[in-house]
């Protein structure tokens, strides 16, 4: 047994000196982003007072440079939060189909809660990466179509 783990080890040992005497310089890690992905959150489409579809929307709120993106990231809860509430007080129902939202007041409402969340001048922007209806078909025409 002893001699099966020495032999692991001289292994390793060799195989770290190759790598060191290569004179390939150890890569760092690539910095972390000023950036937080709000995991995926559904927003109801509501049409005179009933929801006739959902919007599954990823979401990413790019900080500030003075922003402490680790402290901000811990507060993704908050940020979904947030979004869900704004979502349900006022729809974000876009005027020429009810299988998308309007980015716009998606953006509007989440600079606006996502400074009280950060602070002032810690969200630099919010960027929806992607939407996904739930339904796409049998659904009313939009008035704005």
């Amino acid at each position: 047994m002893n001699r099966r783990a020495l032999i692991l080890a001289a292994a390793f040992a060799l195989s770290g000196s190759a790598a060191l005497a290569s004179g390939k310089p150890k890569e760092k890690p690539a910095p972390v982003g000023q950036y937080v992905e709000l995991l995926p959150v559904a927003l109801p489409i509501v049409v005179s007072g009933v929801v006739i579809n959902y919007i599954f929307v990823y979401v990413r709120i790019d900080f500030a440079s003075k922003a402490d993106a680790t402290k901000l990231r811990a507060k993704e809860p908050y940020f979904r939060d947030a979004l869900v509430r704004a979502a349900h007080r006022t729809p974000f129902n876009s005027a020429k189909t009810y299988v998308g939202i309007d980015e716009a007041k998606l953006k509007a409402a989440m600079m606006r809660d996502g400074a009280a969340i950060a602070g002032q001048g810690m969200i630099k922007d919010v960027v929806v990466l992607s939407q996904s209806p739930k339904r796409t078909t049998g659904l009313p025409k939009p008035p704005g179509a």
